[in-house]
């Protein structure tokens, strides 16, 4: 593949049809605001620079983009008005003066493209030497996609919006998603001539695409074969059926590494979660952002792992069971209606049904730590900041207290809990 020097995200939009509030693309999707999907697109193609075009919350998006490429490649750009996508790439012009490159042009709501038909796109380009190539497809529903209309050598002639398009126009099937691949001067050239004399008075990039073709310059249609990779979000529905695709893509992969995921249709893992071999997913479980699973734990049916969730290898988590902020040692259980918050748990615990780590106190979270080898009866309820010793034992409904230690081997009772002796073996 022909690497691009610069790609350009459009990143500015308010996305009102989504009636949020949300910058469009801060939508939250399976673990991460959308924007970070495209931009580690953006990121495989190995550009020199990526450019993000911000507008509406441009604050909130740009601190998005932290730490997402640690190599620094990422600039943000300012359209202060939104006036069309022509408009968005022409106020990336300061930063394309000189010898732009090749130039990628992305969306930020088209979060379901795959690296393969991107760098099929740049490859093709690099066959025009200095023309363009362009992204297409044959949906079933064009559903406001602009229309390619192609010349008498099967080049693409040019593109009409289907707001602009004629009855016959708006009959076509191959539709334009608007990512493309640009010689990088031409580009540069080109855009000061965009006019707005259109439906909507904006300027549109698509024009671009004329003024190649018009210049003899080629402009290669790449065509993809699967029409989710088109899904652009603009409407919460959208949104869900972006988040279906991906979260497809993310299972699939556990999957295919060893993960044993029972239902994948009522299984939800979030991006950037870890799981190891031999683990078993049971039905309508949910593993959110920045969790880690060892290898043969078990997990569900009907189990939450809340985000920054480590589960040793061997740990199982029940139906019914929440977790948050904490490490669960190795095969050590919770298997029944539990609440487990900000939690150190050590190996070969058992915690009972309705155990709840009660982590708030109304202003700050508290840790609580358990021993190894330790069991929590049923209904216990340890008020954070406490602990318990390696072997240590609670009493079902027993109430461990702000700032309580269980000690190592005791056993406590009662409300409050407070230290028993151990029955002998064998006595009365």
């Amino acid at each position: 593949m022909s690497r691009p020097d610069t790609v350009i995200i459009l990143a500015a939009g308010q996305g009102t049809r989504m009636k949020t509030g949300w910058a469009k693309v801060m939508a939250p999707l399976c673990g991460r605001p959308m924007i970070a999907w495209v931009v580690e697109l953006a990121l495989a193609l190995e550009p020199k620079r990526v450019l993000v075009v911000v507008g509406y919350k441009a604050d909130e998006v740009t601190a998005a983009l932290a730490g997402l490429d640690p190599k620094g490649r990422i600039r943000t750009v300012v359209q202060a008005e939104q006036k069309g996508t022509g408009h968005a790439v022409q106020c990336c012009l300061p930063e394309l003066q000189g010898d732009p490159g090749r130039v990628v042009l992305l969306y930020g709501d088209m979060p379901l493209l795959a690296a393969e038909s991107l760098e099929l796109l740049c490859t093709e380009q690099a066959a025009t030497k200095d023309g363009m190539a362009l992204l297409t497809a044959r949906p079933a529903n064009p559903r406001g996609f602009g229309r390619i209309v192609r010349g008498a050598d099967d080049s693409v002639a040019r593109i009409v919006e289907e707001k602009d398009a004629t009855t016959g126009e708006r009959t076509l099937r191959e539709v334009n998603l608007g990512v493309y691949c640009f010689d990088g001067r031409f580009l540069v050239e080109s855009l000061p001539k965009l006019s707005n004399a259109n439906a909507q008075r904006e300027y549109y990039v698509t024009d671009v695409v004329g003024m190649f073709a018009h210049a003899g310059r080629r402009v290669l249609p790449v065509e993809i074969t699967d029409e989710r990779e088109a899904i652009g979000v603009n409407t919460l529905v959208h949104l869900s059926e972006a988040r279906a695709a991906l979260q497809q893509r993310i299972v699939e992969a556990h999957m295919l590494a060893g993960v044993f995921v029972e239902d994948p249709a009522t299984t939800y893992i979030a991006h950037g979660v870890t799981i190891g071999a031999g683990t078993h997913i049971a039905p309508c479980s949910v593993i959110e952002k920045g969790c880690a699973i060892g290898a043969g734990c078990h997990i569900g049916p009907f189990a939450h792992i809340g985000e920054d969730t480590t589960l040793a290898d061997g740990a199982e988590i029940g139906n019914f069971t929440e977790t948050k902020r904490s490490r669960i040692g190795k095969k050590s259980k919770a298997k029944h209606l539990a609440y487990i918050g900000d939690a150190e748990i050590g190996e070969r615990v058992n915690v009972g049904a309705g155990t709840v780590f009660a982590n708030y106190d109304g202003a700050k979270k508290h840790k609580t730590s358990v021993g190894d080898r330790s069991f929590l009866g049923c209904g216990t309820v340890l008020v954070a900041p406490c602990s318990t010793g390696e072997g240590a034992t609670t009493g079902a409904n027993a109430v461990v207290t702000h700032g309580s230690h269980v000690g190592a081997g005791e056993l406590w009772v009662g409300v409050p809990a407070k230290a028993k002796a151990r029955r002998k073996s064998g006595s009365a």
